[in-house]
């Protein structure tokens, strides 16, 4: 999964803070540079983009703005490189480009960056590997196909060292299942009684966000006295395309009001459908998408304007947070050893700050008083914080629900 508050995003990044990232670098597409004067600590950050752009409003721009800024405040000098090809051999040969130009800390966002750490990282030991969002799956995936044996996807079966040397690197994953909590809270709160969840493959962190999601909209349906509908299903695929899109309109033509689109670029599918219907909403995953859903469904160089309540809410990963605090740890504080090696999961740290966690609502939330408030939000953050609710993130079971009726579909592929 692509694989961040926005206040964190679009307002406190977002567009201010792409047009401050592209005056400090200058900008071209092979590459950008944040130079600053000097380098006191010796580190040069180079962030290699996955196969999108750092103005793609989602993992790339957010990490990219997140470099900057640590970049900018501390005078370290970084630059982004974009891969020619979209495959492991084309971020490779970015990296390696970045490596020769001078920079020994690799930022690199989104699961399709497993190939590029098996090949690359064992290859250059003095290089400090930071990776977003790849879990043990995805480096498994990769490492055993390299040594020539077939990959069961199933992570506990397999030893990693066996297969990927980790030693310089770091990698964060993120508790899915309690954005996607939230988000399906916030849905039911805010008065949709009709949801729907299309994932792109059913693979761990596209289901903890499901499975998650059931278990918000269940919590938020027994505080109500309601009981909503929830239609399940998997895209098997993480792209939309024409059958999918047809699915979604016979959801959303039969009654569903809001669907969580989870997986990649399936949620266009999705927006296609939902143009269609008056009053149609998407949830966003991963960053803030409220934008980027807008200006998909408006059409390129069409004004947006219309479509920006289309996104009730996005279910997000700290980003931002996540490559800030570990740049600030690991360069300035000194504690690489705390991370090589390491695929830490990363949740709530804040029970007061929800901007804070790792696992969090968009900003552009679409808030109601006497319904789901900010308030309201913070209090549930607390809540999650404290422990006074708890989230499975078991993908083996479908959860168990009590105030609302889960329809599953399998996959539509």
């Amino acid at each position: 999964m692509k694989k961040i508050s926005r206040r964190s995003f679009l307002m406190a990044s977002g567009i201010a803070g792409l047009a401050a990232a592209l005056t400090a670098c200058g900008g071209s597409e092979s590459g950008a540079s944040g130079e600053t004067s000097g380098d006191a600590t010796g580190y040069k950050i180079a962030m290699v983009t996955d196969y999108g752009d750092i103005t793609d409003q989602s993992f790339n721009q957010t990490t990219w703005e997140a470099c900057v800024k640590f970049g900018t405040d501390n005078n370290i000098e970084t630059k982004y490189y974009k891969p020619t090809t979209n495959n492991t051999a084309g971020r490779v040969q970015q990296v390696e480009l970045a490596i020769a130009e001078g920079y020994n800390v690799i930022v690199m966002p989104g699961y399709a960056f497993a190939g590029t750490i098996v090949e690359a990282a064992p290859k250059y030991p003095e290089v400090k590997f930071i990776a977003l969002d790849v879990g043990e799956g995805d480096l498994l995936a990769e490492g055993v196909a390299a040594a020539g044996e077939e990959y069961n996807f199933k992570p506990e079966e397999w030893n990693l060292a066996d297969y990927v040397d980790m030693s310089n690197v770091y990698t964060a994953v993120y508790q899915e299942e309690l954005s996607g909590y939230m988000a399906g809270y916030a849905a039911v709160m805010l008065g949709y009684t009709k949801l729907g969840f299309l994932g792109g493959m059913a693979v761990p962190a596209v289901q903890r966000y499901g499975y998650g999601f059931i278990q918000g909209a269940d919590a938020a349906a027994g505080k109500l006295g309601v009981q909503p509908e929830i239609k399940y299903v998997y895209g098997n695929q993480f792209h939309g395309d024409a059958d999918i899109t047809a699915f979604m309109s016979t959801w959303y033509n039969g009654g569903t009001e809001v669907v969580f689109a989870c997986g990649g670029g399936i949620y266009t599918s999705a927006v296609d459908a939902a143009k269609e219907v008056e009053g149609a909403k998407l949830i966003g995953v991963d960053v803030d998408q409220a934008a980027v859903i807008a200006s998909y469904a408006a059409g390129e160089g069409n004004d947006a304007s219309q479509w920006t309540d289309m996104t009730v809410t996005s279910a997000m990963k700290g980003l931002t947070p996540t490559t800030i605090n570990t740049l600030t740890d690991v360069i300035l504080n000194d504690n690489w050893e705390k991370y090589a090696g390491k695929i830490e999961t990363l949740g709530l740290v804040d029970g007061n700050d929800p901007e804070a966690n790792y696992v969090q609502l968009a900003g552009t939330t679409q808030f109601e008083d006497g319904k789901f408030s900010m308030d309201d939000y913070k209090a549930l953050v607390k809540a999650m914080f404290d422990g006074e609710i708890k989230v499975s993130n078991d993908v083996t079971v479908e959860p168990t629900v009590a105030n609302v009726t889960v329809d599953y579909r399998g996959t539509i592929k």
